[in-house]
């Protein structure tokens, strides 16, 4: 990584080459040490001159991975280019160090298991683990060189954060959007408890369908069986009605009629109903409680009994019999033997199709009635959906998914969750009437295992016993809370309201996040601060797409596809894997590719060797002349042209498009052409002038995009090495303004085009660079610049040419399309390929058709190449808007 550059002394300096290892870890350093991107919050600011980013606290579950990397560098890009275009800028971070993957991580970690630990004595235990990684992530985010203001931190788990959990949970519960109650909700056997809708995802798995014969009980009924398709016949101890559509009419005289459950021989009702799948299966469905949403719908509609026959560990309980204390997947396999030995099973065949799983492990969900909390969301989707619509969207396409998800809503949110770590629940239930119980605001946090409620009797029955809920909120119901978080929401006693301690921060500016998590995150953001504060909590969202290995494929470690960061930031500079992660248009997916990090190192060495340049062929302060040339008038209104043309793509997210346009024009049109020149006129104030004002505007522009290298040679030409780096970093400047400089630029990039052709000509020719050229003719574009081109490229006699030279244009080759040709023509494609050859054929450019061997082909069945060629004296050479004659 080191470039071939020799030890760099402690202060920044040009001298060798470049060193980015030293380089970038000296100002990581500094910048941290120095407060350098601190966001002075208790100065109170003007919401319009402060920008606040909303950042993810990223999960604390494991190491940085190469989305952690990617993702935090678009949201630095951001933070970086608004410090500097408006000066205030809030880049906070956090770590979501409550719920399941924290628990699992310290089960991991310590080998142990959550069960076999009272449960504040785990908590601690989950604390100890998670403070050690989350130092780590600190070092390793500012390996990376981000610009967070490390003075502005928070963890999910702190009490700070714990009150305003408690308290969103309390002004919720006051506003009448929570509620608890006694109802089927989705279970995680695996983590063993109840999760959210949104936690679900589908996985394909294979399975197979069985048909089961269900008898018919009673003397009048018009046959004596049915058959049931189902991928679970471990749920037939649990049925409890059977179910056929109301317009299936081979079913009907099934229904009102009582069905025998095999095996287990307790009888059901036969009930029509719409929500029927009749082309799936036999079209005849038995409800189980519960086996998925329609059962749920069932069972609440119809008031059908309820039967358990699985524990919250995927276990068989005693009502499955002699199945009972079987896994789900034993019990399938015996019931399903036991139904065949009987003679009930009728079919049985493989299939592979969607299984709802829990995302955190995997394991295919059940449904349980337990007692749950959840807010209240269905009746509000379209206010969440209008929410959705004032924010600015990059890309404005992901809308969609997050419109989708809404629609798509069939669920309360449901936040509480059976686990030993997360914050509590701030409640207690009278141990007589189970009456609520709220924590007072002003105490928060509380744990109702080891705090006492607030009163002394139950207000309801006079009760003097309470029972403390052990329950803890979903990890997803803090981290919506992000916004309210960072603004340093709370509850005011004095005026009985809630209050930020740093408003002007509120609403967000933006919200950066992956695509994955719409539904997770973005979502109960907004539902959260909405109902809270009435407002949509940020003004814009930035989704960024997930990093896949170089054949596009998803990285994950069972495909032993994954890229690990550290070994990248081993091998290259962190410029240059920020170079990478700006090669992408935001939301998209794109592949891990190491072209663009070598692509990275070669522009950190030609930035380097170019600054090296200007540093001995301008002084570092030039004054600008009464009268700038030409050329160096040109090459500061192009300069102009792209300042303007990187704010708006900064302004817009569109990285990509701000790294590749700056790229072109510092490498092409600065490196390639004008360095060039300016080697040529390193004696003339105009040209000293442009240099200086064109690299130090180059290092601004750069400096979004490669902090470390900018910041280097930023601090070795132009700080001023007293002054303090939080006053003198290149980070804090101001960003590039249009300087409003005129210049013809069509007419100067035909110029640098003919100067371009003629160094060409020279070096082919094996001419020096300052071999005199006795005569040259232009056609195009290139009027007030023809003293450049005399004197950059030493033309004696330069013409420009009123009219384009006498150049014939002819057909130099044919090629022809023989994969479409060969089965449209067959045997005649010899005669066609002979016509070509001897140039009997017609070209019809006004009906796009070669007419050749009798034949008419079109156009999509040929390509012709043309060559121009001169007639006159002397030799051409043609640009893209010029044309060259050297005599």
């Amino acid at each position: 990584m080191s470039m071939d550059a020799p030890e760099q002394a402690d202060e920044p300096s040009l001298e060798g080459g470049y060193d980015p290892e030293t380089v970038e870890s000296r100002w990581q350093e500094r910048w941290v040490d120095s407060d350098v991107y601190a966001y002075d919050g208790d100065e109170k600011r003007d919401p319009n001159t402060v920008y606040a980013i909303d950042t993810p606290p990223p999960t604390v579950s494991g190491s940085l991975h190469m989305g952690h990397l990617y993702g935090s560098t678009l949201q630095d890009f951001a933070a970086r280019f608004q410090r500097m275009a408006d000066g205030d800028v809030l880049f906070p971070f956090g770590y979501d160090d409550n719920g399941i993957a924290s628990e699992r991580l310290t089960e991991k970690e310590l080998d142990i298991r959550h069960q076999d630990y009272e449960r504040r004595e785990f908590q601690e235990l989950c604390r100890e683990v998670c403070t050690e990684y989350e130092a780590d992530f600190t070092h390793k985010m500012q390996d990376l060189g981000t610009s967070i203001d490390w003075n502005n931190t928070y963890k999910t788990i702190e009490p700070r954060v714990q009150r305003i959990s408690q308290l969103s949970f309390l002004d919720l519960y006051e506003r009448g959007r929570e509620y608890r109650k006694k109802a089927p909700a989705i279970w995680c056997p695996e983590c063993e408890t109840a999760i959210s809708q949104v936690e679900m995802e589908d996985d394909e798995r294979g399975s197979h369908f069985n048909d089961i014969a269900f008898e018919l009980v009673g003397e009048d009924a018009h046959r004596e069986e049915f058959v049931i398709s189902t991928t679970r016949p471990e749920l037939i101890p649990a049925c409890v009605s059977v179910f056929v559509h109301p317009d299936d009419e081979e079913n009907q005289d099934l229904v009102g009629e009582t069905a025998r459950i095999p095996i287990f021989g307790h009888e059901v009702p036969i009930i029509a109903d719409e929500r029927v799948d009749m082309e799936k299966g036999s079209g005849v469905v038995m409800c189980c409680t519960f086996g998925d949403q329609n059962d749920i719908e069932w069972y609440q509609a119809h008031d059908l009994p309820l039967r358990v026959a699985i524990d919250e560990s995927a276990t068989m309980t005693e009502l499955a019999g002699d199945y009972e204390g079987m896994s789900t997947e034993e019990a399938r396999e015996a019931i399903v033997e036991d139904l065949d030995d009987e003679g009930a099973l009728r079919d049985r065949w493989e299939i592979s199709h969607a299984v709802q799983v829990h995302e955190r492990c995997d394991t295919p969900v059940e449904y349980r009635v337990s007692k749950q909390w959840y807010v209240e969301i269905l009746d509000h989707k379209e206010e969440y959906l209008e929410a959705g619509r004032e924010m600015d969207w990059y890309p404005e396409k992901m809308f969609s998914r997050y419109q989708h998800w809404i629609e798509g809503l069939e669920w309360d949110w449901l936040i509480s969750r059976q686990r030993d770590s997360g914050i509590p629940f701030p409640v207690w239930y009278c141990a007589d009437c189970d009456h609520e119980v709220m924590a007072e605001k002003d105490s928060l946090p509380v744990d109702p295992l080891s705090d006492d409620p607030p009163v002394d009797s139950c207000p309801e029955c006079g009760h003097d016993e309470f029972v403390a809920e052990d329950d803890v909120f979903d990890t997803w119901a803090t981290s919506s809370l992000t916004p309210l978080i960072n603004a340093g929401w709370d509850w005011d006693a004095e005026s009985e309201e809630f209050r930020m301690d740093n408003p002007e921060l509120y609403p967000f500016d933006l919200r950066p996040q992956g695509h994955d998590i719409i539904s997770f995150w973005l979502f109960h953001t907004i539902v959260k601060c909405y109902e809270h504060t009435g407002e949509v909590p940020f003004d814009a969202t930035m989704i960024n797409g997930h990093v896949l290995d170089e054949n596009r494929e998803k990285m994950s470690k069972s495909r032993g596809n994954v890229v690990e960061p550290d070994e990248v930031l081993a091998d290259y500079p962190v410029d240059a894997v920020r170079f990478w992660a700006a090669s992408a248009a935001v939301g998209d997916d794109f592949p891990y590719q190491e072209k663009d990090l070598t692509a990275g190192e070669k522009l950190l060495r030609k930035l380097w060797n170019a600054s090296k340049l200007v540093d001995t062929l301008a002084p570092r302060e030039p004054e600008e002349p009464a009268d700038l040339e030409a050329i160096d008038r040109w090459l500061l209104a192009e300069l102009d042209d792209a300042v303007a043309d990187l704010t708006a793509h900064f302004e817009d997210y569109e990285f990509a498009k701000a790294r590749d346009r700056l790229r072109t024009f510092f490498w092409s049109t600065f490196c390639d052409d004008y360095l060039e020149i300016a080697k040529t006129r390193e004696e003339n104030p105009s040209t000293q002038y442009a240099l200086r004002t064109a690299h130090r505007t180059f290092l601004e522009l750069w400096a979004p995009f490669l902090p470390h290298a900018t910041e280097e040679i930023w601090q070795a030409v132009y700080a001023d090495g007293e002054a303090a780096l939080e006053d003198s970093s290149i980070h804090v400047r101001d960003w590039p303004d249009p300087q409003e400089y005129e210049a013809d630029l069509e007419a100067g990039e035909t110029a640098m085009e003919v100067i371009s052709a003629l160094r060409r000509y020279k070096s082919e020719n094996q001419l020096p660079l300052n071999a005199d050229l006795e005569s040259v003719s232009v056609y195009g574009p290139v009027d007030g610049f023809e003293d450049a081109i005399r004197n950059v490229m030493h033309v004696r006699d330069l013409t420009l040419l009123e009219d384009e030279p006498e150049i014939s244009t002819e057909v130099a080759e044919i090629d022809l399309d023989y994969s479409t040709l060969g089965p449209k023509f067959g045997s005649k494609v010899g005669e066609i390929d002979a016509g070509i050859e001897s140039g009997e054929y017609e070209i019809d450019d006004e009906d796009g058709v070669l007419r050749v061997a009798g034949e008419d082909l079109e156009d999509d069945l040929f390509e012709v190449e043309l060559e121009r060629t001169y007639s006159g004296d002397g030799e051409m050479i043609e640009t893209e808007s010029a044309v060259v004659i050297l005599e």
